[in-house]
């Protein structure tokens, strides 16, 4: 090593006083050995060189120095070697900042969404061992990590001795290991004596890990920030991240070794990093699972470009599930956006929930009124309203035009009794609190859209017939559903939950109770008319959707039907159902939201969307015991592969068994863990090319077949 001094009293003088050190040391010693001094040496100066406010740790109180028979006490000595001018050419030393450990996000009970995994980075000093510690113990440490990497112990000590040749002071040994295995490689030969003997950096940062994989990615979120410095905060972890989950950084002196690169000085941190509190959210894994699983299925059949289901409990408004699945240009799904919080588009018919709700509480129509569909076309300046069954339903009630959705009955019902007065509907329609947002944690949240008559600039004929089956307004999926959660909790509208508390082990720092939008949205009158023609959508023969009436257990709700993008092209639609179950006695709530299905195959509501909501009811509801209440609700039927085998071998670099898991799950478990992903095929199903167990290395392609 090389060291340059202006000494004030010459550089054996300052020998001698390391030697009157020495001396005192080991007094119990008459002879101080050429090995002693070398290593007290080494020690001073690599504590000198590093940082010289660490001096002290190699004094103590218990003993003098002396010089030129002037006693020295421990801090007038330490003193007098700050006194020296060290001239610190072509070095650079600052304090890095230690990310600290984001805290983890927790299913309803308890299992992880999230969690920060600590990964370490091994580098090697090969100057920093003496010549005797190095040539004692060089060739063990290449047997070491020769037998951990699979390769020659040769390689290894021919590496080793010609970084030392070289006066390589950071040499990469390994990447991203995990904790056990960085235990491994602090205690190998010459690595177990540390930073300032054996050479030994240790570099650690934190991982994000998802266990659940794919599934709920953009409602759990991240954190991250782009090129430009700009923080991207998606879902939960990016919403809660500033102020519960980031905890506080500590700090690590690092010593600038060129080429960009910082080396840490000490065996220590200077400050510890403070791990971030936790997140225990409402979402539950089974519940997430088969909603995940059950869209996924749909949307690949109808070969849509993408989707979204939300399942929420109707009492507390909490969500359950969340899933939200885009198409890629190879035709598979993942969680591309959060299109359940942040997409608002034409709602189509399942706003004419919204809009007899009005009219009912208005008294301007009653369910047993009749109207007549005028064979099914209405025609507004030049603009037609059509059913979808050809020549209309004749004249029929009220309730029987919203169970077959009838556009041109509930056009008119609106039309009719609002055309001198839409003032009065659209107050009424925001009197239900539709028009605001929900004010959700998760960023990004859709703006309700809708034009007041008062508005004379936009408002138009058309906007009050248009409103009423869903056309010209605009509300993301979420939002429908809380109005439709509102219904099945008996008018009393609830705000989405997603948090349930916050924590920090076992102390809560803060708690999220069920927020009241609105304690009555309705009248119970109203309620109880909406909430049987809603069940007659699904029971009657004549209902929308009928299709996936079930004996076994009883289903509510409303099919949407509506064009998209027609002002660009013909033959786009988004397909929806919105409704709860079971309908005598509402514990949950569920929208389906399906866009652009393939016309060719189908794109109704009740076809596309209808039967996912159906899927989840059915294995919900096949778990909701007759006599606990909605908490105590358990799901023990469902099967949820856990990941977490999976990645402990990827971190481990072995090979896991990928047949039995989805690939949208496979994708971000491989590229996280550091490997590259080659797709062939374009098949659904999985198939494995590199075989179980194989050894991996850092980096290597793994290659998987659809078949």
């Amino acid at each position: 090593m090389k060291h340059i001094f202006n000494f004030k009293f010459g550089f054996f003088f300052f020998v001698g006083i390391v030697l009157g050190m020495l001396y005192v040391l080991i007094s119990d010693s008459n002879k101080v050995s050429e090995s002693d001094v070398k290593e007290k040496l080494d020690e001073i100066f690599q504590i000198v060189d590093n940082d010289v406010d660490r001096f002290g740790e190699i004094v103590t109180d218990d003993f003098f120095i002396f010089e030129n028979s002037k006693r020295y006490s421990t801090e007038e000595f330490i003193a007098f070697v700050k006194s020296f001018d060290i001239i610190e050419s072509k070095r650079e030393f600052k304090n890095i900042e230690i990310p600290a450990n984001r805290g983890n996000i927790y299913s309803d009970s308890g299992k992880l969404l999230a969690s920060s995994v600590p990964k370490y980075d091994i580098r090697f000093d090969a100057l920093a061992p003496s010549d005797s510690n190095f040539n004692k113990y060089v060739d063990e440490l290449a047997l070491e990590l020769a037998s951990y990497f699979g390769e020659s112990s040769e390689m290894y000590s021919n590496k080793l001795r010609q970084a030392r040749k070289d006066k390589n002071r950071y040499l990469l040994i390994a990447r991203n290991l995990g904790y056990l295995d960085f235990k491994k490689f602090k205690n190998f030969p010459l690595f177990k004596l540390g930073g300032f003997k054996g050479g030994f950096i240790t570099e650690q940062y934190t991982k994000r890990d998802y266990p659940i994989g794919g599934i709920a990615q953009r409602t759990v979120g991240y954190e991250r920030y782009d090129d430009f410095g700009n923080a991207m905060r998606p879902g939960l972890d990016g919403a809660f991240g500033p102020k519960y989950l980031k905890g506080e950084n500590g700090i690590r002196f690092s010593q600038k070794i060129g080429l960009g690169q910082w080396k840490p000085v000490l065996d220590y941190n200077e400050k510890e990093p403070r791990d971030g509190y936790d997140l225990h959210t409402t979402l539950n894994i089974e519940i997430q699972d088969l909603a995940h699983h059950a869209l996924l299925r749909q949307l690949e059949f109808y070969e849509a470009e993408h989707g979204s289901v939300v399942v929420m409990e109707t009492k507390t408004g909490e969500i359950k599930a969340i899933s939200n699945l885009g198409r890629t240009s190879e035709g598979k799904y993942y969680e591309k956006l959060n299109y359940a919080v942040g997409e608002s588009h034409e709602p189509g018919s399942t706003f004419k929930l919204m809009a007899m709700v009005r009219a009912l509480e208005d008294k301007v129509i009653d369910t047993s009124d009749i109207v007549d569909t005028k064979n099914g076309i209405l025609s507004f300046y030049g603009r037609k309203v059509r059913d979808s069954k050809k020549g209309g339903y004749g004249k029929i009630s009220a309730a029987k035009a919203f169970e077959v959705s009838s556009n041109t009955a509930i056009v008119q019902i609106i039309n009719d009794n609002y055309n001198e007065k839409p003032e009065q509907f659209v107050d009424g329609l925001f009197d239900m609190k539709i028009n605001e947002p929900l004010g959700l944690p998760i960023l990004g949240e859709g703006e309700p859209k809708f034009t007041h008559p008062r508005d004379k600039v936009n408002w138009d004929g058309l906007d009050l017939p248009w409103m009423a089956f869903g056309y010209g307004i605009s509300l993301t999926p979420l939002q429908t559903l809380t109005f439709y959660n509102a219904i099945a909790n008996d008018g009393v509208m609830v705000k989405p939950r997603f948090i349930k508390e916050v924590k920090q082990f076992d102390q809560v720092i803060e708690k999220f109770d069920t927020e009241i939008i609105s304690n009555s949205i309705c009248s119970k009158e109203t309620i109880d008319k909406v909430k049987n023609m809603m069940k007659n959508v699904v029971e009657k023969e004549h209902g929308t959707a009928h299709n996936i009436y079930s004996e076994d257990f009883s289903m509510a709700g409303k099919t949407g039907t509506c064009q998209t993008e027609y002002w660009k092209s013909t033959g786009l639609y988004i397909s929806s159902f919105a409704g709860y179950f079971p309908a005598e006695n509402p514990k949950y709530s569920c929208i389906v939201v399906i866009h652009k299905p393939d016309k060719k195959k189908g794109y109704y509501g009740n076809i596309v969307a209808a039967p996912v909501f159906k899927e989840i009811a059915q294995k919900i509801y096949s778990n909701i015991p007759e006599v606990e209440s909605y908490d105590e609700i358990k799901f023990e039927s469902i099967e949820v592969i856990s990941n977490q085998e999976f990645i402990s071998k990827l971190e481990n670099m072995i090979m896991p068994d990928i047949s039995k898991y989805e690939l949208m799950d496979i994708i971000p478990m491989i590229e996280n863990n550091g490997y590259k992903l080659s797709i062939e095929g374009n098949g659904n199903k999985v198939r494995q090319i590199t075989k179980s167990g194989t050894k991996l290395k850092k980096g290597q392609t793994i290659k998987i077949n659809l078949i």
